[in-house]
């Protein structure tokens, strides 16, 4: 009854105006070149658009073919006096508009696909940058551990110096001395390019993302680029409940969509992971200042004041400092963290690419996995064509933000060990000068009750490492992605999965 209803809608149009009637068809599409020098938006509010356009010439598709107002704002914006026209009726133009710059019912213009990839490779970017800048952080890091190398290097030296003298020993205190000062110039060397680092590190903070249809836009003011997202588009929840009724084109601008989110959760997970990454950096940087201090606290302590004071003070001092700006790097780091775990637990709740289409509310219905209904002998070569391409992508994007979240989940674990190992080293020097200067009858209230409060700091530090290492340690050996076995499959998309080559590697090897 519709199709009748439609044909004899079309006839009466034909009638009317005397000229060619349109139906929507997937293959019939405006230019590129043309859709560039004109505004979606007001071809779908005007309802008009040119498939063929010359210097003098244009021919365009409209709603109504004598509407003079209309015919001379064409005119007007298209530069030509000559028009021939094609009539549609409403719905058909306005899906021959969108379908001409890619888009689904109502969607913005920045919703189609090639705006889309263009997102996408912005956030790509990003993660890029991200990956990189902990890099540096991992060098920083080792650098800062030949730092510390350095201190204890020089500290044996100083220590011989000032219990031994010179003479004999000197073969031995000289190059401690200077391999131990060398070291702690190279490792600091290292540490300065990732405290430049840290100052470019772009925010990019969790938010709360609709769960029916809205689109990221990328916009460039002044070279400062930022990320918008639309508002949900009325309608589109049930558009997309309506799978089987869109065409293949149409279920391609969703899954496009589908991957630019996926896309932006993995370069929220990247930017949080590198904030901790600065902070086991800062971490470290303040374990070297614990080291620095201990030295010049327990030289001031073994020894009489002197000319070597200087020395003695000067280390304290620089460890201090050190420690100092090394937390301020951890408060970053460790809101960084909490929003990781937020963000984390919040995926889990939320339904996938593969629960929003249509096969797996059908299927589920029928107790059928999709899954081993995708790969059945029925899947035929050819299934996965064009769309079941972009359908493939999607459902490979969301599996890699699964590996995101993991990754993240045991970057914050790895958080947890660095506030672990700066606590074992504030404790250990709290202990360690209590035992010894206790040892040789050199107690003082004073120090004692310093170093008391170091072994607490320490134990407190020891303590909240733990908390954020233990939950981590238990979602990743829950996970069934950290296997020692694994397997590579040769993907042939002319052919279904389960006709893939794989080469298995097991865990023995």
């Amino acid at each position: 009854m519709e199709a009748l209803a439609k044909e004899k809608q079309l006839d009466a149009l034909k009638d009317h105006y005397g000229c060619p009637v349109v139906e929507y068809d997937e293959g019939l599409a405006a230019s590129q070149a043309i859709l560039r020098r004109l505004d979606v938006d007001m071809l779908r509010n005007e309802l008009w658009l040119p498939v063929a356009w010359t210097a003098d010439s244009a021919e365009v598709i409209v709603c109504t073919a004598d509407d003079p107002v209309l015919l001379a704002h064409i005119r007007q914006t298209l530069g030509v006096e000559n028009l021939t026209f094609r009539v549609a009726t409403r719905p058909d133009l306005i899906r021959l508009i969108e379908n001409s710059a890619d888009l689904n019912e109502d969607f913005p213009v920045y919703g189609g696909r090639t705006p889309l990839a263009k997102v996408r490779t912005f956030l790509a970017g990003d993660r890029t940058r991200y990956s990189a800048q902990r890099t540096r952080f991992a060098r920083s890091r080792t650098g800062l551990a030949l730092a510390r190398t350095g201190v204890a290097l020089t500290s044996i030296g100083v220590a011989f110096l000032r219990l031994f003298g010179g003479g004999t020993w000197l073969f031995f205190e000289i190059p401690l001395l200077v391999f131990g000062i060398l070291a702690m110039i190279d490792g600091l060397l290292w540490y300065l390019p990732a405290r430049r680092e840290s100052r470019a590190i772009k925010t990019y903070l969790p938010y709360e993302v609709p769960e029916n249809y809205s689109a990221l836009n990328v916009v460039d003011p002044g070279g400062q680029m930022a990320f918008r997202r639309s508002p949900v588009i009325e309608g589109s929840a049930g558009l997309r409940a309506a799978w089987d009724a869109l065409s293949p084109v149409e279920r391609r601008r969703f899954l496009a969509n589908d991957r630019t989110n996926l896309a932006e959760e993995r370069t929220i997970l990247a930017y949080l992971r590198t904030m901790m990454a600065k902070a086991r950096t800062g971490l470290a940087f303040a374990r070297t200042g614990v080291a620095f201090a201990a030295i010049g606290i327990g030289f001031i302590r073994k020894f009489p004041t002197g000319p070597w004071s200087i020395f003695d003070w000067s280390l304290i001092a620089i460890g201090l400092f050190m420690l100092v700006e090394g937390f301020l790097w951890y408060q970053p780091g460790r809101d960084a963290a909490n929003r990781a775990l937020e963000a984390v637990s919040n995926a889990h709740g939320k339904r996938g690419p593969w629960d929003l289409i249509f096969p797996s509310l059908c299927l589920y219905t029928h107790k059928i996995d999709p899954v081993v209904e995708a790969n059945a002998e029925q899947a035929r070569p050819g299934v996965f064509a064009t769309t079941g391409l972009a359908l493939e992508r999607t459902i490979l994007a969301d599996k890699r933000n699964v590996m995101s979240r993991l990754r993240t989940v045991m970057a914050r674990a790895r958080t947890g060990m660095a506030f672990i190992r700066t606590g074992f080293s504030i404790m250990t020097v709290g202990a360690g000068l209590y035992i010894y200067f206790g040892f040789t009858g050199h107690v003082d209230i004073l120090w004692t009750v310093f170093d008391a409060v170091l072994v607490i700091i320490g134990l407190y530090l020891i303590v909240d490492g733990l908390r954020w290492y233990l939950p981590a340690e238990r979602v990743k050996r829950s996970s069934p992605l950290v296997d020692g076995s694994f397997e590579i499959a040769d993907a042939d998309y002319s052919q279904p999965k389960s006709a893939w080559k794989r080469s298995s590697y097991p865990h023995e090897h």
